[in-house]
């Protein structure tokens, strides 16, 4: 059975291309979408959906006190923030608000999939422009960029590579091309590389590569 998602978002032609895109997407299916917060709420606690894709930028109640509510409601609801900004304080919000993601509205087809398929093996999908300022937060903190630059340093040189692409926001494909490696190679590198980081996905890995 496909992953179902409803989208949360007031402009109703880019709520019409998000639910194109994903319903061209393999393995994931629109069963509902909303123009703002009110409608959503009524709607989503009646027929909850796998995933939302929530604009933080709505008439009436925000995004973020939208994520708030449903998360009360329906603690199990994975919700993915969609923005045309990476402003801090939205970000950190939006998180505390139960937001199992953030991704800019500029985001391609190719990196929104890859996006619901982090989401789906239990990961925060983050655009690379967002975990940067999730790095900058937790710089902060040295004692911890220390330590992820000694488990850093333990990684392979072809593993370091390909976390360096990894972080640039490149697709597993582009990788692949770029290092004359097949599809499969690379997964590898990368599952082996999230086990010895101790992280389950892209934006773990970013955070922890820039926060060294």
């Amino acid at each position: 059975m496909p992953f179902t998602l409803s989208i949360v978002e007031d402009d109703p032609v880019i709520r019409a291309g998000w639910v194109k895109i994903i319903n061209r997407s393999t393995g994931y299916r629109c069963i509902s979408d909303y123009g703002s917060a009110e409608a959503a709420l009524a709607g989503l606690v009646k027929e909850p959906p796998d995933f939302v894709l929530m604009d933080i930028n709505l008439p009436g109640k925000s995004g973020i006190e939208c994520t708030r509510e449903l998360k009360r409601r329906l603690p199990k609801l994975e919700i993915v923030m969609l923005t045309m900004f990476d402003d801090r304080d939205n970000l950190f919000e939006a998180l505390r608000a139960g937001a199992s993601g953030y991704l800019l509205k500029r985001t391609s087809p190719a990196g929104l999939l890859e996006a619901l398929n982090q989401l789906k093996a239990g990961g925060s999908p983050m655009s690379p422009q967002i975990a940067r300022q999730v790095v900058h937060f937790f710089r902060q903190n040295e004692p911890a960029a220390e330590a992820n630059g000694a488990v850093i340093e333990k990684l392979s040189a072809r593993e370091n590579e390909i976390l360096r692409c990894l972080a640039e926001g490149r697709h597993y494909k582009e990788i692949a091309d770029q290092l004359n490696l097949s599809m499969d190679t690379v997964r590898t590198y990368i599952r082996r590389t999230y086990e010895k980081l101790h992280v389950h996905s892209r934006t773990e890995a970013v955070v922890k590569y820039l926060g060294r």
